[in-house]
């Protein structure tokens, strides 16, 4: 069995995971009575995924530090009983109350996906212990136009000026990729009716799953509560297909369920995302205790089954990022709640650095293993006559590959993290400045290639464009480093990747962290700072 921080099977050490088994979707993450939940699609039973999903349950006080309850939601009547798959809670005159897709026992159509109503069994309860299936349920079937299998994931509610609830569900258009996000509406959240239209959808994308839809403010930093909609906000919607979370921002009218989407997805990597990396699934919450909007998403493990089996679990969760709209309005920006920098202890910096061309430094002095680092690079100049790079001509495998042959301006430079003391095990968190149009473009990566001896590892290279102009701005990078996850934030959190990597050699006190510069011009550091990270209490009370 697999114990907290067991450096050789790479645990985590400060990110969300149970004592053991499968975890994949984080669903209903709510504060309610002095406490913050998150309830979590769960094998009890084994590290894989199952026919039989339950609901796990964990309750904190910080979102850092969580005691593990007993299963939420377990399949107990016909309507979910071949699983209790997704969803979402919402307040409903200061009570919680869950909307999930149940797994339906049905004649013809097995395992037909079906919305379930849930309550607390006793709502003066902090730890919402019980929970209680009306008999009425289930509340929403799939309509004739969606296939019996892909209608699933309610979202949070939230109401119109009209007082009427609304939710979407995800689903695909019958015989066709076409996504859809489907809007009901209901006057006593519990008979729904489907509205004609979808609020959004898309051709070619395939199922819709885990939408997600909320106001973000247009001014500041503070979230607003789900059915706040006036001239001070706009909307974001969320949807999960082809591995990643994409989003739209838009401005939305419940007087004609009218979702106005300033861009569209195109199923690219040119489409608005959350990460760029290992991250799925995800689910917000409007937080009231500190007006804000939180999110987590799940980060799958990428070694093989038989690895999972051995150390006993797979899958956890990102940290909880705090979200807000940045101030050009076209993209959100993300950052680790507050609370994780509690988790700071011993604490190294350097200031007004030069990394010369061809160059490495080593950051002594933390636990490289388990750190935060923030660091922040400066180009001397911007001049020459680089290579003219026209996007549409470069494949994003080499643009995003740090040892592709596209030349840059400046870089690759960055961070080599979980790196061994011979260099053959490295994980390059990493910059490069080319080239584009009449300006110059930020490409920002995370190369898995070299990340681990072992072979029976999926390593990637995962890359974004970060939307900053390096004429007029330093570029900034955060890595969260946790044995075997390395959540990467560009730009102030304009762009995050996220990696997972198994490095045989780079675990525990054996784990380096480089600077590195494999241009041949150098770069400026003005500032780095970083620091050992202390384990989190997660889930250690074994049920």
């Amino acid at each position: 069995m697999a114990h907290h921080g067991n450096d050789v099977l790479n645990r985590t050490s400060f990110h969300f995971q149970p004592h053991r088994n499968w975890i994949n979707d984080p669903n209903a993450p709510m504060y309610y009575k002095g406490f913050y939940h998150m309830f979590y699609q769960h094998n009890n039973l084994a590290p894989r995924f199952s026919e039989i999903m339950i609901w796990g349950h964990s309750v904190s006080q910080d979102m850092v530090n969580w005691i593990q309850l007993e299963p939420a939601f377990v399949p107990t009547d016909s309507f979910d009983r071949h699983s209790c798959w997704s969803g979402s809670a919402t307040i409903l005159d200061g009570k919680p109350v869950i909307l999930y897709t149940g797994l339906e026992e049905h004649p013809e159509l097995d395992r037909r996906q079906v919305t379930v109503l849930a309550e607390p069994k006793d709502a003066s309860d902090p730890l919402l212990r019980e929970w209680v299936k009306p008999k009425n349920n289930p509340v929403m079937l799939p309509p004739h136009d969606v296939p019996h299998d892909c209608f699933r994931d309610p979202t949070t509610g939230w109401q119109g000026q009209d007082g009427i609830w609304r939710v979407l569900v995800g689903a695909k258009e019958i015989n066709t990729e076409r996504g859809m996000a489907v809007l009901y509406r209901s006057k006593d959240f519990v008979e729904w009716t489907k509205y004609p239209t979808p609020l959004l959808a898309t051709q070619d994308t395939g199922m819709w799953e885990c939408p997600d839809f909320f106001p973000v403010s247009l001014t500041g930093k503070e979230g607003v509560e789900n059915s706040v909609n006036n001239a001070s906000v706009k909307h974001v919607l969320k949807v999960s297909f082809g591995g990643h979370d994409g989003y739209v921002i838009g401005t939305y009218s419940s007087e004609n369920e009218d979702f106005a989407a300033d861009s569209e997805f195109t199923n690219t990597t040119a489409d608005l995302r959350y990460d760029h990396g290992m991250f799925y699934a995800s689910k917000a919450f409007f937080d009231s205790v500190k007006n804000r909007r939180i999110n987590f998403g799940w980060v799958i493990d990428t070694d093989s089954v038989e690895d999972d089996i051995e150390k006993g679990w797979s899958g956890l969760l990102s940290l909880p990022r705090e979200m807000w709209l940045d101030t050009s309005g076209k993209r959100l920006i993300q950052w680790p709640i507050e609370e994780i920098n509690y988790l700071r202890t011993k604490q190294v910096s350097l200031d007004n650095k030069h990394l010369a061309g061809c160059s490495k430094l080593e950051i002594s002095g933390i636990t490289a293993a388990q750190a935060d680092v923030e660091v922040t690079f400066d180009l001397p100049v911007l001049e020459g006559n680089p290579e003219d790079l026209d996007s549409d001509q470069v494949d994003d495998a080499v643009l995003f590959d740090r040892d592709s042959s596209v030349r840059c301006v400046y870089g690759p430079f960055g961070l080599l993290a979980l790196a061994s003391s011979d260099l053959t095990e490295q994980t390059a968190i990493f910059f490069k400045i080319i080239r584009r149009g009449n300006g110059y473009s930020v490409v920002m990566g995370s190369d898995e290639k070299k990340s681990s001896l072992r072979d029976n590892t999926r390593k990637s290279a995962h890359g974004t464009v970060l939307d900053i102009d390096p004429l007029h701005e330093k570029i900034s990078l955060r890595c969260l480093i946790d044995h075997s996850i390395i959540e990467s934030y560009g730009a102030g959190g304009r762009n995050v990747i996220t990696s997972r990597v198994y490095p045989k050699l780079a675990i525990g006190e054996a784990a380096k962290l480089y600077l590195f510069n494999d241009g041949t011009s150098g770069v400026n550091i003005p500032s780095l700072e970083a620091w050992s990270m202390r384990n989190a209490e997660v889930n250690l009370n074994a049920l």
